[in-house]
């Protein structure tokens, strides 16, 4: 439907520029606010890092999609999109997984923070972050190539995955379907597991501390948990079953690869006063430039 197209087209591409400018001003308020010091604020400097990326893998191909006919992508680009998708999708389970600990670590073990998360060890863990989700994509990617496809390769989808990309196969993919559903899936539930332990840690280890103190880590833990919700609860949808194909499956896709890229930035700078403090300032500096440059 034309009509209908031109609508998605300006509300994705509406989505897209939130995406983009919401977490890159997330990334400069924290790189010029002088929080790059703090393993959260370095985590989350990463984290909107790879929504970016994560978006721009599939977001502007189904805008541009939108305003044309014939809707194409080559094999090459298929099976690129696969292994961005899945590396970057991966790399953000790992962080928030990571910042789950950190704020294990920084409520859970106060007076040894910054002994347990100091900068070397932050890198480290970043860099291990990267490292698992290039394996957990590349293994992905290693299964698919290596399947015939005769056509008409035509896939329900607004972007390749594994699943879609299954279906048109001219070969048995049963072995495969398993092997890429336990490889995901047990990223998947792995980190959802350690989320709720790390969290049932940290809201019981809240009954000793003060008023403040619990409403101060209960406004931090409560932003990165709806985060965790809004993205693993697609993802587990999606990647936590036997290898078909549900009608549904778009439109779960658009939350975990637009709607959480999208809301990040919203729900950390609502809900985090050292944030928005460093934002007023980084915008009172802006203006004050100006003036003294008039």
């Amino acid at each position: 439907n034309p009509d209908v197209e031109k609508v998605c087209f300006v509300v994705f591409s509406f989505f897209y520029m939130v995406i983009v400018l919401g977490n890159f001003l997330i990334m400069l308020t924290i790189c010029t606010g002088n929080l790059f010091k703090s393993p959260m604020y370095f985590f989350l400097n990463f984290l909107s890092l790879v929504d970016i990326c994560y978006s721009s893998v599939t977001a502007p191909k189904m805008i541009i999609d939108l305003l044309v006919k014939k809707k194409s992508i080559s094999y090459v680009g298929c099976m690129l999109q696969i292994f961005a998708v899945h590396f970057f999708g991966c790399t953000e389970i790992f962080i928030l997984t990571v910042m789950a600990y950190d704020r294990y670590v920084a409520i859970c073990k106060p007076l040894h923070y910054m002994t347990i998360m100091d900068r070397e060890r932050c890198n480290k863990i970043l860099l291990g972050t990267w490292v698992g989700g290039f394996l957990h994509s590349i293994i992905q990617v290693v299964l698919v190539v290596q399947l015939p496809f005769c056509g008409p390769n035509e896939i329900d989808h607004y972007f390749c995955d594994v699943h879609p990309v299954l279906k048109l196969a001219c070969t048995e993919t049963y072995i495969v379907g398993v092997v890429m559903t336990a490889n995901s899936g047990t990223i998947t539930l792995g980190s959802f597991v350690t989320l709720l332990i790390s969290y049932t840690v940290i809201l019981l280890s809240l009954r000793k501390q003060s008023a403040e103190g619990r409403r101060k880590a209960l406004s931090t833990c409560g932003s990165h948990i709806a985060v965790v919700i809004i993205f693993f609860g697609p993802c587990t949808f999606m990647y936590m079953r036997p290898d078909t194909t549900f009608s549904e499956d778009k439109m779960v896709a658009v939350f975990y690869t637009i709607v959480a890229p999208m809301l990040n930035p919203l729900i950390y700078t609502l809900r985090n006063t050292e944030v928005k403090n460093s934002m007023r300032k980084l915008w009172a500096r802006k203006i004050s430039w100006e003036s003294t440059g008039k």
